[in-house]
């Protein structure tokens, strides 16, 4: 076997002028943006905004698109949220006041983040963090590039303050592990860590886990799952665009910036895998590839397949393609000696229901979960913020980047056609 190693009271402001009506996670993913800011500000340290009432939890950004701006409305709107919206940090100017105009638009009375506290650039990250309050409750979103998110969690943990971070978390197993110390960090310094892995925050997904460690399932086979449908393709760089830009605005597209679509979208699917089998899995081996005469000018493939093997033999499988007018596919399933369950749905729903057997099947449900009163996202702002509120440990970056380094470990059994 071939074998590799991965180490283990503010003056008022107006309202901004023509802000959008409508504000989701999916909307914000999908505006585009189209001006590039001139320069970075200077480095400033700010005095700390002190919060409206003692109970209100102030919150800054770091990467304000569509994801990041998608946290911000759950923070929001979570149950008895009293968190204000006080610094926004990005690269890119359009796309910080783009967030900013709808943002406001829908919480007008809880964004309060004037010119001053709108920063730009590369080291922006850090201005926003030093605009909160160490030791407060209050937090850090890093909704940016994967590629920077272990330098940006360890500054925030360093400062003392709350974090949420979007996935992907690391690039490479040496971010990883920079990911994994700032978590032992944030423990010892009762930093509370939420990571973007929100389906571990599902009741029915839960009460699924515990049924099948219960034995409802019979012992534990093998788990599969998929993650089917279109994905258009990169076209060639514009040439009024730099290098840096055209990657960076493309996240995705690149592995330096994010880890690539493998990554980005299918951690999801690959932290499902390692929650139903308790463990984190020691191979992986798959392929992917390309269809014929692919116009994509990225550095992602379109058809992904890995089987990983866990401690004790059992094995999971996750099957990708992004191709367009192919069959779709989003779903998890299990399998047990006795019976099958699928453990997700379409995009990240709570479709959670167990079989007679082992046929998977609407006519063959023996048990099905209720309807989820609220989204996962939603319940894990929920959970992230009652924590800090009543002082309970939360803390999900050290399983987070174990989620992680198995997403890069398949990924390099699939590009290097070798067993990891």
């Amino acid at each position: 076997m071939d074998e590799l190693i991965f180490p283990q009271e503010p003056q008022p402001k107006p309202k901004p002028m023509n802000p959008p009506s409508t504000l989701s996670r999916r909307d914000f993913f999908g505006q585009g943006v189209k001006t590039v800011a001139a320069s970075a500000l200077a480095g400033v340290t700010l005095p700390h905004v002190h919060a409206a009432g003692s109970g209100t939890i102030q919150l800054a950004i770091v990467g304000s698109g569509g994801r990041g701006s998608g946290a911000i409305a759950n923070a929001m709107e979570a149950t008895g949220s009293t968190t204000k919206l006080v610094a926004m940090a990005d690269l890119y100017e359009d796309r910080l006041q783009m967030a900013h105009r709808n943002l406001y638009d829908k919480f007008e009375q809880r964004i309060d983040v004037p010119s001053e506290r709108q920063f730009i650039g590369f080291d922006a990250y850090k201005k926003a963090v030093d605009s909160l309050r160490p030791g407060s409750g209050d937090i850090v979103l890093l909704t940016g590039y994967a590629g920077f998110r272990p330098a940006h969690l360890e500054y925030a943990v360093e400062r003392g303050v709350n974090v949420f971070m979007e996935k992907s978390f690391a690039t490479d197993p040496v971010g990883v592990r920079r990911v994994i110390a700032a978590a032992e960090a944030a423990e010892k310094k009762g930093v509370r860590i939420a990571a973007g892995l929100m389906c571990r925050h599902s009741p029915n997904r839960e009460e699924l886990i515990r049924r099948l460690r219960a034995g409802e399932l019979g012992d534990l086979q093998y788990t599969r799952a998929y993650r089917m449908g279109p994905v258009g393709p990169l076209g060639p760089k514009p040439s009024d665009k730099s290098e840096l830009e055209w990657q960076l605005r493309n996240f995705t597209k690149f592995y330096w910036v994010s880890g690539g679509l493998w990554s980005e979208m299918d951690i999801h699917q690959i932290d499902e895998l390692c929650w139903l089998h308790d463990a984190l899995p020691v191979s992986a081996q798959g392929i992917c590839g390309r269809i014929p005469n692919s116009p994509d000018c990225s550095q992602n493939h379109d058809s992904f397949n890995v089987e990983w093997t866990f401690p004790n033999g059992t094995r999971a499988t996750h099957t990708v393609r992004y191709v367009a007018k192919t069959q779709s596919h989003f779903a998890t399933y299990v399998h047990g000696s006795k019976k099958a369950a699928q453990f997700s749905g379409n995009t990240h729903a709570a479709d959670v229901e167990i079989y007679k057997d082992q046929n998977v099947g609407r006519r063959n449900i023996e048990w099905r979960a209720p309807k989820e009163k609220h989204t996962v996202w939603q319940n894990q702002w929920n959970d992230f913020l009652d924590a800090i509120r009543t002082n309970k440990p939360f803390n999900e970056a050290r399983r987070a980047a174990h989620s992680n380094l198995a997403a890069i470990m398949g990924r390099a059994a699939m590009h290097m056609g070798r067993t990891v």
